[in-house]
């Protein structure tokens, strides 16, 4: 029996955009049809979407909750769990996030995954979530076999850093040694290689040669990571993926245009390689540091310049940034600016909520993007390549009915005190011409007219799958 039907004049579909009635029933879209298709049951619910954007919900790829990061006094806090950001994600049209597990020496990768589900099932998310596993530092000979179980049992992506990131973080960084290890799992398994992807040489001299000087104030962080940095340290990374063949890649958090070249350039050649830009990157620029408390639009690693954002908008257009994520940390505004030195920055963003609009109001009011491109760089192509289409990422029969009604009349100017997530937004000011008037999860309307209505706890965890077709070659994202 049907529990909902939608009826728009614009429902983004895999096949068109146009009129249609959505029909839900036990949580899947069952059918989509032409207008007046579906009697309606006097069970039923009947929502008018006319004038609306009917799209499925956002995913984002990126986020960091329950995350470790220094308080006052150097004190390890913790940001924001799940149960936030999860509901700000569900306020900002995104019913499905992607955070990480952190294996740390001492622990197999099994156990790390078995404490971090059970961290976000003890504070309770209510949207969907996946996890990619995180390695990092010198990886004990038995660590890649434990990574290919762990890509069997559902998390099918790895996270690798090829840097410190600071001098601080020492033991981050995985050698290409063992990144050569990794790949080969992921190749055998069916894994996607998640990559944070700096030169560490270049990032640890530039540290040292700015302290040198003298120059350690934030507002420096782009000479330290810098375009150089990214422009090799890909090409380093995407040369090894090309000699393990069957090797998938996920640039993270893409900010230079360096990066976003090697991915196109590598993409022409055939490498399965998917890249993945921040909010931040695409709307702020190294200038931006210069603004009052300026680390509120850092992230690691650094903005950068106008040029290199111009790439980023390119790379957006053309498909070489398949996805815009946040790198999410919700934090409040103390712990966010108490770091004020190239080495003490706190990085990430409380971003997940305004995402879905910044991004419309961007890409579609300002830049050109058609609709279907801006529903594939929120949603549908994150789906795709982590392993979760068609069950999420689309409105289709059989697929979850996580759908967000974007109303292009909610026109507002972003501000924290009427968000759901930090007392304060990097965003903040900032006009955006859409708003979700309504978000819906697996058949359920969790949030209405701005009230949520869901269930505080009731996210699942969603098993992840990388197809062959993700992982055998470049699939056109554009």
């Amino acid at each position: 029996m049907v529990d909902l039907i939608i009826t728009g004049d614009c429902v983004v579909t895999p096949s068109s955009i146009g009129p249609a009635d959505v029909a839900v029933a036990g949580g899947k879209v069952v059918a989509v049809a032409a207008p007046g298709s579906f009697p309606i049951s006097a069970s039923a619910r009947l929502i008018d979407a006319r004038g609306k954007i009917v799209m499925p919900g956002g995913i984002d790829p990126h986020t960091h909750c329950l995350w470790p990061t220094y308080g006052p006094a150097g004190k390890i806090e913790y940001t924001k769990g799940p149960s936030v950001v999860g509901m700000a994600a569900l306020h900002g049209g995104t019913t499905t996030i992607i955070d990480f597990t952190r294996w740390m020496h001492g622990k197999t990768v099994q156990g790390a995954i078995e404490e971090r589900m059970a961290d976000w099932t003890a504070d309770g998310s209510p949207c969907d979530w996946a996890l990619h596993t995180m390695i990092e530092g010198d990886l004990p000979p038995e660590i890649p076999a434990q990574i290919g179980e762990s890509i069997e049992a559902g998390h099918a992506s790895v996270k690798i850093f090829t840097t410190d990131i600071t001098p601080s973080r020492k033991g981050r960084m995985v050698d290409f040694g063992d990144i050569w290890e990794t790949f080969q799992v992921l190749s055998k398994k069916g894994g996607l290689g998640v990559i944070h992807s700096e030169d560490n040489d270049i990032v640890m001299h530039m540290y040292a040669k700015l302290f040198r000087e003298g120059r350690v104030g934030f507002e420096n962080l782009a000479e330290v990571h810098n375009q150089l940095s990214e422009d090799v340290s890909f090409r380093r990374v995407i040369r090894l993926a090309e000699l393990v063949p069957g090797t998938a890649l996920y640039m993270l958090h893409v900010s230079a245009g360096g990066g976003v070249k090697a991915i196109r350039e590598a993409r022409a050649r055939g490498v399965p390689i998917y890249g993945e830009s921040l909010h931040q990157y695409m709307l702020y620029t190294q200038e931006d540091y210069k603004r009052p408390n300026g680390q509120i639009y850092h992230t690691y690693p650094s903005l950068k310049t106008q040029e290199d954002q111009d790439e980023l908008w390119r790379g957006a257009k053309d498909g070489t940034i398949a996805c815009v994520a946040t790198d999410e940390l919700c934090c409040n505004l103390s712990v966010k600016v108490q770091g004020k030195q190239i080495d003490d920055t706190t990085g990430g963003n409380s971003g997940v909520e305004p995402r879905v609009a910044i991004m419309y109001s961007e890409m579609v009011g300002k830049r050109g993007f058609t609709l279907r491109q801006f529903v594939d760089r929120v949603s549908t192509n994150a789906a795709k390549i982590m392993g979760m289409y068609p069950r999420k990422g689309a409105i289709a029969a059989g697929s979850d009915a996580d759908i967000v009604l974007l109303d292009p009349a909610l026109k507002r100017t972003v501000k924290a005190q009427e968000m759901h997530e930090a007392d304060y937004s990097p965003w903040e000011g900032r006009e955006v011409n859409a708003w979700p008037s309504m978000t819906i999860l697996r058949g359920k309307v969790v949030v209405e007219n701005g009230k949520f209505v869901g269930d505080a706890r009731g996210g699942e965890w969603i098993s992840r799958k990388v197809p062959d077709e993700i992982r055998n070659r470049p699939v056109e994202t554009a």
